[in-house]
């Protein structure tokens, strides 16, 4: 995989919406209900133009897809109660179409569409560097680390990693007075490791950020994790990966970065060192090397100077039109959409394109196997059926 990415376009500029409380209420609803990601959620408002009809729909979507029993719903009382820990908190939800919301994290595929807050919004808002590496760092990187940290943050750049021991801890750290981003697994109120609590506390007292896309009070899992590395790989223009294992967490976010189109680089290290064998891998299939600071404010610079940041968002809309679309599907297109999937990554394009039906039935027929869980998604856009017994 060569790591030489070039920033994704798009041909129309953001739309920036202030959401009211009734629209965050149901937003948080449809994103904490079954089947619904981030992903799912757009296609949702695509089709419904409102969350509000979104919840109303997904019942009969669920229904219409296949499911064997009734979809989970967020409750109204759910919402609110969610919403207002987080007030006491001193959080606040912000939506993808909103000002607050981290500017480069909307051009990826699947950004979430509320982001539990805390600290300084404006940190967000200025080109990120995400710096990731190993829990169990030596001294040197972490002094390298908190080097690059320490120049990129007087450059301009907020650094932006996940929280963790070692080189994430280093970066914050260094970075605590120009600006930085804590990316979390779990919810806000639930910091990992328990003993980075004083430095989460320093981030967002300060000129710094802690983001989740988790509920308050949720505990993170193994499998939450790379969740926070994409928010990592999403709010960076690029990703700097400062000693990472073959098998490390670092190396998902540097290859989620590639997948985004940010840069990624790697620091060289002794190929004695297991914690260098990952970040050596990543410069033999194509990533940046880096042996100071001035090797990725010179690749960043050209992309800074760009308006990199209008990217498509989802956007309510009350058209009445637009929901015609959602008139049901007869039962042989659904038949013939989903016989024409298999557990094989397909683009949409070519499912249009094989079954000759037009594109709203097919966006129909997937939204309504996603709802009922048949459906899996994948990045840049791929689906799969889900096997299910």
């Amino acid at each position: 995989m060569l790591y030489r990415g070039a920033w994704r376009s798009f041909s129309y500029a953001a739309i920036y919406e202030t959401l009211t409380e009734r629209q965050r209420i149901a937003w948080l609803r449809l994103i904490r209900s079954d089947n619904v990601g981030p992903a799912t959620f757009r296609e949702l408002i695509n089709h419904c133009g409102t969350a509000e009809t979104a919840l109303e729909m997904l019942p009969e979507l669920s229904r219409r897809g296949g499911s064997a029993r009734a979809i989970r719903i967020a409750t109204e009382s759910d919402a609110v109660r969610e919403l207002e820990a987080a007030e006491r908190f001193g959080a606040r939800f912000v939506g993808i179409g909103e000002p607050g919301y981290p500017s480069a994290l909307r051009q990826i595929d699947g950004a979430p569409p509320l982001l539990a807050a805390k600290g300084d919004l404006s940190a967000a808002a200025r080109p990120g560097v995400g710096i990731v590496g190993s829990r169990n760092a030596s001294i040197s990187g972490c002094k390298f680390a908190a080097m690059i940290a320490r120049d990129c943050g007087r450059a301009g750049y907020t650094i932006v990693s996940g929280l963790a021991r070692g080189i994430d801890t280093a970066a914050h750290r260094a970075s605590l007075d120009t600006g930085t981003v804590a990316a979390m697994a779990g919810g806000l109120d639930q910091p990992y490791p328990p003993e980075n609590l004083g430095l989460l506390s320093e981030i967002w007292n300060g000129n710094g950020l802690a983001v989740s896309e988790m509920p308050f009070g949720w505990e993170p899992r193994a499998r939450d994790f790379p969740r926070r590395n994409r928010l990592i790989a999403g709010m960076a223009l690029g990703v700097v990966v400062v000693e990472a294992a073959t098998r490390s967490g670092s190396l998902i976010t540097a290859r989620l970065a590639g997948e985004f189109g940010r840069l990624v680089f790697a620091v060289p290290g002794s190929p004695l060192d297991p914690r260098c064998q990952g970040t050596n891998g990543l410069i033999r299939d194509g990533a940046t090397i880096v042996t100071s600071p001035q090797d990725i404010a010179e690749a960043l610079s050209p992309l800074s100077q760009l308006d990199l940041f209008s990217a498509p968002i989802a956007q309510e809309s009350d058209d009445e039109d637009g929901r015609a679309s959602l008139v049901p599907p007869d039962d042989s297109d659904r038949a013939t959409i989903a016989g024409a999937l298999g557990p094989t990554a397909v683009e949409i394009d070519d499912i249009i394109r094989h079954t000759g039906l037009p594109a709203p039935v097919v966006y129909l027929v997937l939204l309504e196997l996603d709802i009922a869980g048949r459906l899996h998604r994948h990045p840049g856009g791929l689906v799969s059926l889900a096997m299910v017994d």
